[in-house]
């Protein structure tokens, strides 16, 4: 691989690093803690919003970020070439 393609695959990869790390920021973080009295309004499967994001959707979150971010990266590593059978 050249280092223009080098530098092009990292920068990808670094977008989509960042990217997800804000989603997972944003349902943790924010959804979790500093919107959860104002998410309690609602209820999902019996629950207060909040307390689920802080409780469960986190973890959910994060889970199905791993199996984005799994995704994105075999796709990127077939565009340049790079990846493992």
């Amino acid at each position: 691989m050249r280092d223009k393609e080098l530098q092009d695959y990292w920068k990808q990869n670094l977008k989509y690093i960042a990217v997800l790390l804000s989603i997972w920021f944003s349902v943790s973080f924010l959804c979790g803690i500093i919107f959860a009295d104002q998410l309690d309004n609602f209820n999902l499967f019996g629950f207060p919003l909040g307390f689920w994001f802080a409780n469960q959707g986190a973890e959910i979150v994060f889970c199905l970020l791993i199996i984005v971010y799994i995704r994105l990266m075999n796709r990127l590593d077939r565009k340049y070439n790079v990846y493992e059978d």
